[in-house]
């Protein structure tokens, strides 16, 4: 009995010292949010090494290879979680961004109206698909995505971007009333496209 209350405190220390898939996740965010995108990919590394079918995991790694430029590894990441949860709209969402800032923008609108037809009132759905019917040039189309997120979550960067598609139809005084608009401060600045988990 002294013997196991002897040895007591040294396996409750070893306990306390082993990492989870979880805390890695969340060290590897913190890593992101400080601007150290390597250190958040290590940090997700080994939270998938812990736990491989953790798909928060991949999902944050995809959005750091895509915000660092990765875009294949970004794709592959998504896709991971995309064949494991077909459901994960926001991996859609990601994914379809990855497929545009490849230049691949018929593919793109592909995934997100695949992610509409899952969320038809997802905001960041529609403000995805506006910018890559910008893109294409199909500027009524992307009016009438902007002003769907419009109506289901304003932010001016929507504003500012609905009217820069309206400049492009040759509609100035629309444009200027949004780039007004946008100005007010009675909005968000942004809209959360990048919210990977619901």
């Amino acid at each position: 009995m002294k013997k196991f209350i002897m040895l007591l405190p040294i396996f409750l220390t070893a306990c306390t010292t082993l990492q989870t898939s979880s805390e890695y996740l969340l060290r590897g965010d913190g890593y992101f949010q400080d601007g150290k995108p390597q250190k958040a990919i290590e940090a997700y590394n080994r939270a998938l090494e812990l736990n491989p079918d953790n798909l928060e995991g991949y999902a944050s790694r995809g959005a750091v290879y895509y915000f660092t430029g990765d875009y294949d590894k970004a794709e592959q990441d998504f896709l991971r979680v995309l064949y494991k949860n077909p459901y994960q709209v926001d991996a859609y969402t990601a994914y379809a961004s990855t497929l545009a800032a490849k230049g691949d923008f018929e593919n793109a609108l592909e995934v997100l109206n695949l992610a509409l037809q899952l969320r038809p009132s997802k905001p960041e759905i529609f403000f995805s698909r506006a910018g890559v019917y910008f893109m294409l040039g199909r500027f009524n189309d992307a009016v009438r995505d902007y002003t769907s997120v419009i109506n289901l979550s304003p932010a001016a960067e929507v504003y500012n971007a609905r009217g820069a598609a309206y400049e492009r139809m040759g509609k100035t005084d629309l444009a200027q009333k949004d780039f007004e608009e946008a100005k007010t401060g009675r909005m968000p600045e942004k809209l959360n496209v990048y919210s990977m988990i619901d």
